[in-house]
């Protein structure tokens, strides 16, 4: 199905899974922030360190500040992330859904965002990664999913597993959102954990959904 088919989009929905937080990045990340750190600390034991639970309260406050910051350099919308464990752990993963104009040259004249999908897709396929053509709520788009090395030159010591959603919002020629996915999973993005959250990713996408048509 085209845009042509669906409207013109103002905003989306999706479905978090128990225990994911969304943060703005453009305007009340600090709040939401917040609200993250008042959640995680009100778990910790109640005989735990005063001193110790200020230090990792300023240490999570500067790790998701820092997210936010990166998201917000490269158009990003919102964050999300997982704040609750899982089997006594934390989930390694995370998503940036972002704003971008992709397809629109010096004329003015956007491009079929099927050319645009297709280009993705065609790109994707000559870095080695997986690439196909996929829907979201009805607006066909390009799926890609590529592994990282890692990266201690940019303060990335792991290697990480990356998926992306590139779709052309309904409605406004040259406008897409991205979303995009990292996991390190349990320090082999290759494996099968990394795999099973790239899974999960997959269903959250499942339930997104186009707002104000």
């Amino acid at each position: 199905m085209s845009t042509a088919d669906v409207g013109t989009a103002s905003g989306y929905t999706l479905v978090l899974p128990t225990g994911w937080r969304r943060i703005p990045v453009r305007e009340g990340s600090k709040a939401a922030i917040r609200s993250i750190l008042d959640e995680v600390f009100a778990r910790y034991p109640a005989g735990e360190s005063r001193d110790r639970m200020i230090r990792h309260r300023v240490q999570l406050e500067g790790q998701l500040t820092g997210m936010v910051r990166k998201a917000r350099s490269s158009g990003g919308v919102d964050l999300y992330l997982p704040v609750e464990y899982v089997h006594g752990t934390v989930v390694p993963a995370s998503f940036v859904v972002s704003q971008a104009t992709l397809g629109q040259p010096d004329d003015g004249v956007p491009v079929d965002p099927a050319q645009v999908v297709a280009a993705f897709v065609a790109g994707a396929g000559d870095t080695a990664g997986d690439a196909a053509p996929g829907e979201v709520d009805g607006v066909a788009c390009a799926r890609t999913e590529t592994v990282a090395g890692p990266d201690p030159g940019q303060d990335v010591p792991l290697g990480s597993r990356r998926v992306d959603y590139v779709v052309p919002v309904p409605g406004q020629p040259g406008q897409w959102l991205i979303s995009t996915f990292s996991t390190v999973g349990d320090g082999d993005p290759g494996g099968e954990f990394a795999r099973l959250l790239v899974s999960l990713f997959d269903a959250i996408m499942l339930t997104f959904r186009w707002t104000g048509q």
